[in-house]
């Protein structure tokens, strides 16, 4: 069985969400099995996580062999209304993301990259509810719409989200029955900081006035802080931000 590592952070339960925002720092972390990627990305959710509803939006960055035969970090889109069972699917593999721009490609690989110590490059995400048909947009950079997610490819997010979660997620196949060396954002932890470690900055909610503001009260999540780490802080400049990521295995994540 596949496991999904993250080290995320997110908002509180049962708040009435209608969207979120990041700036996501983009690197290309290396992957160690054919079958397994690394993702940096925004999840809008809502339902329950321990049962068969769970509705999800997600969009970001992912460096995936399987799905593109390449790894190259890609702009990428997922969506379920069943918990990841039957429905859903990555970009456009499936019927449900609709892109309306023609130019930026859902699955496109993101260029310039940021390199360890040297110039970091980074890439707005926005995906939020249209009040009037409910359907959840996704605009990309200063505001370019990318396209959208129909309401009625979902039960609970046909009304609104309850939790958003910003982050890195990877998948630990333990093929050799050790921890996955794939990386997670830069592949270097979180407390190595700005040009080291992989970063979200300036998160944000939309309310159900349809306007954003900064996710102040988050909390963080890393199943394992030895393989992939996360740390968060708030400043004037970058908002509610945090550092991520890490190695996987080393000395100390067998």
């Amino acid at each position: 069985m596949d496991n999904f590592i993250h080290a995320i952070a997110y908002t509180g339960s049962s708040e009435e969400v209608y969207g979120a925002k990041a700036t996501i720092n983009v690197w290309d972390p290396t992957i160690q099995a054919v079958n397994e990627f690394s993702l940096s990305q925004i999840w809008i959710l809502s339902g329950s996580f321990n049962g068969p509803d769970l509705n999800s939006i997600e969009a970001g960055w992912q460096v995936s062999p399987e799905l593109y035969g390449d790894s190259r970090p890609r702009l990428f889109t997922y969506w379920t209304s069943d918990s990841y069972q039957a429905t859903g699917c990555y970009n456009l593999l499936c019927a449900g993301f609709v892109q309306t721009h023609s130019r930026i490609a859902i699955g496109a690989s993101i260029s310039p990259l940021s390199s360890y110590t040297g110039n970091q490059y980074d890439i707005s995400i926005l995906i939020w509810k249209d009040p009037k048909l409910g359907n959840w947009w996704m605009s990309f950079g200063d505001g370019t719409l990318v396209g959208y997610w129909p309401a009625e490819l979902f039960t609970h997010l046909a009304k609104h989200a309850t939790m958003v979660e910003w982050g890195g997620e990877v998948v630990n196949s333990r093929a050799d029955g050790k921890h996955t060396a794939t990386q997670m954002g830069s592949g270097h932890f979180a407390e190595d900081g700005f040009g080291k470690a992989s970063y979200f900055r300036n998160l944000e909610i939309v309310d159900s006035d349809n306007s954003l503001s900064s996710a102040r009260s988050i909390s963080t999540m890393a199943e394992n802080t030895n393989c992939y780490n996360i740390q968060s802080s708030f400043s004037n400049e970058w908002g509610t931000h945090f550092y991520y990521g890490g190695p996987g295995s080393n000395p100390r994540c067998p």
